[in-house]
């Protein structure tokens, strides 16, 4: 099991009237984020039927590697842009592949 990638969902739900300022700020994570070293995958999706709904999907090589992610200076410039955005703290989960 310790050579198990570590999967992440985060979702984050923007107000109605913040959404396309959201989504501008999420996009700025993207080309950082997928040249970090032990970043597999890291996508961004928005609902189709609920455009408040965005859902990062990622795999990291392991703990530390999602660890240097989060202390990551574009990911903290990121997250400090998220007041007045979002209704709520981001649901970051992460998860093993069981098949």
């Amino acid at each position: 099991m310790t050579n198990q990638t570590i999967r992440v969902v985060a979702r984050i739900t923007a107000l109605p009237n913040k959404v396309e300022e959201l989504k501008a700020v999420l996009l700025e994570l993207i080309e950082p984020t997928r040249q970090e070293a032990g970043a597999i995958k890291y996508e961004l999706l928005q609902n189709q039927y609920d455009p408040t709904d965005f859902t990062f999907v990622e795999e990291w090589t392991s703990h530390e590697a999602l660890n240097s992610h989060l202390d990551s200076p574009h990911f903290q410039a990121a997250a400090a842009k998220l007041e007045g955005l979002v209704t709520t703290t981001p649901d970051i989960r992460r998860y093993h592949l069981l098949a």
